[in-house]
């Protein structure tokens, strides 16, 4: 048998919100959780760079104008069952984890009383936040008691490869004759030791993020590459909206100079008062929706694009200098430290703004309870399709989503760890050892970063904010040639986490460009011009 083999109750990929909160709940009910995460310690991620808050509700809110704002923004393409047990549990579920379990200090004027903030498509003030550093100041309070919870055990620096299903991998014909597909865990790279890990679990939990890094401007971390989407579907599992991706409408730019990551100017900017205006200093998003600057961000995105193209500009900019209800440097550190390094004052000076891929509205898709159509595996946060955000996603909607669908997820495997469920030894050992492609070391960090030059630069041109059936074919023959090109080149190859990455985020784009390329109708953030 394989020296690294590890047995656990429940596997977690991922360290966000969700993967988070689904580790602790299960822990909590006495599960034996294995968490495992790429970065170096689990701060890595898109979480944390969550600026704006997460929506709670306010004394003038009730679940049934949440709904609509959200069915509004997602322009009725909504799972409405989904939406609804959002706008009912959620609340419910972040006081009791985040502010009574976790004591998350968002802004508040007293022990009963909070500061809410409103972001575009809300028609109410209903988000909690912690200046402008909301998911770090949630990661903060989660890492910890992650850290600190005996039946969690934390593996950094892994990547997964493969989900381990028993149609796909399993040796015994037993397995493979029978009907359930099941996932029983994943092949993991510990990038540490450079060798191949087998963990084996009763579920497995996939919270793996987004995939904004296949765009080549996006807000997100270098691990949003779609790695649970890739496994998912190469596992089997039923994935949905992927072409509904969100571009952010205010993304820090900095002339021709590009970033690993675009810095995210925070739709609460907005909430708080500042107003787009383009070189002339004209306020122009009236003109393109009567809710202007606090319309959806699909609608904000393509105005600002069409404004570009109409004034011949490189950005527009984010007006701070008046109409704030509160001091900019106080109530947006962040922002105005990364801003004033730059040589931009925001008190003094507008905001120079680009739209950047933000937020995938699809993914893997799953239930109320978190379930894939995959048997034993389950899914959290933005890498799952629940059906909230339809075609577009309301602000702050997000963070709410990742939290109570880790927490949905814990408590139905919760539920099920019994000895139904626990995986037999006959499984286990029909599990069989990684195979290596091969020993040729042809890997070359240049053609690599070549590689993903190709992936991004297709996925921006041709399946960005602007679609056309003419660039979707563009971008699908020439994902597919790249696809059977890396197959070919690296078939024989070690494996190593920069070819693993590769390999998520060439597929994540083809299945991504493939969703576009089917969907004709133009809606929300999939807007065709033809």
């Amino acid at each position: 048998m394989n020296d690294y083999r590890l047995k656990t109750d429940v596997l977690v990929i991922g360290s966000g919100i969700a993967g988070s909160i689904a580790a602790l709940n299960l822990a909590e009910s006495g599960a034996d959780v294995t968490l495992i995460t790429a970065g170096d310690d689990l701060f890595s991620g898109n979480t944390r760079l969550a600026q704006g808050g997460i929506v709670f509700h306010s004394g003038d809110d009730d679940p049934g104008i949440l709904e609509r704002d959200i069915l509004n923004a997602g322009w009725k393409q909504n799972y409405l069952r989904a939406v609804r047990y959002l706008c009912h549990k959620g609340p419910k579920v972040l006081q009791k984890t985040l502010i009574d379990a976790y004591h998350v200090p968002f802004a508040h004027r007293d022990s009963d009383s909070w500061y809410f903030t409103r972001e575009g498509g809300h028609s109410v003030a209903r988000i909690l936040y912690a200046k402008d550093h909301t998911g770090l100041t949630i990661m903060e309070r989660l890492t910890q008691a992650v850290s600190e919870n005996p039946n969690i055990l934390v593996l950094t620096r892994r990547t997964a490869i493969d989900l381990l299903t028993t149609h796909h991998h399993a040796t015994h014909l037993d397995f493979k004759y029978n009907l359930s597909n099941q996932c029983v865990g994943a092949y993991v790279f510990n990038e540490t030791l450079g060798q191949v890990e087998i963990i084996l679990s009763s579920f497995t939990v996939l919270a793996t993020g987004g995939a904004g890094r296949i765009f080549l401007h996006s807000t997100n971390s270098k691990e949003a590459i779609g790695s649970g989407l890739s496994m998912a579907h190469r596992a089997g599992a039923k994935l949905h909206n992927l072409e509904y991706v969100q571009f952010h409408p205010t993304a820090y730019y900095q002339g021709a100079k590009r970033f690993d990551r675009r810095f995210l100017i925070s739709e609460a900017v907005r909430g708080e008062g500042a107003r787009l205006v383009n070189a002339s200093g004209e306020a122009f998003m009236a003109r393109y929706d009567q809710r202007a600057d606090l319309a959806p961000r699909d609608i904000v995105t393509r105005a600002i694009m069409a404004e570009l193209l109409r004034t011949g500009d490189d950005c527009v900019y984010l007006d701070t200098t008046s109409g704030m209800r509160e001091d900019v440097s106080e109530r947006f550190p962040t922002i105005f430290e990364k801003c004033l390094s730059q040589g931009h004052d925001m008190r003094y000076t507008p905001i120079p703004v680009v739209p950047a891929a933000h937020y995938f509205c699809g993914g893997i898709l799953v239930d109320t309870r978190g379930r894939t159509t995959l048997e034993r595996l389950y899914a959290a946060g933005e890498c799952t399709c629940t059906g909230v955000h339809g075609a577009n996603r309301l602000a702050s909607t997000s963070l709410l989503e990742g939290m109570l669908w880790g927490y949905s997820a814990a408590q139905e495997i919760t539920k099920r760890l019994g000895a139904k469920w626990r995986l037999t030894r006959k499984l286990m050992d029909a599990i069989p050892d990684w195979q290596n492609p091969g020993d040729i070391h042809n890997e070359d960090p240049a053609l690599i970063a070549q590689d993903w030059a190709t992936i991004r630069n297709t996925m921006w041109n041709y399946v960005g904010i602007i679609r056309s059936t003419a660039r979707l074919r563009r971008a699908f023959e020439d994902l597919r040639t790249l696809s059977k090109n890396m197959h070919d080149f690296y078939r024989q190859t070690p494996i190593s986490k920069p070819i693993i990455d590769l390999f998520h985020g060439c597929q994540t784009a083809y299945v991504v460009t493939q969703a576009a390329m089917r969907n004709k109708t133009s809606q929300g953030c999939h807007y065709r011009v033809d």
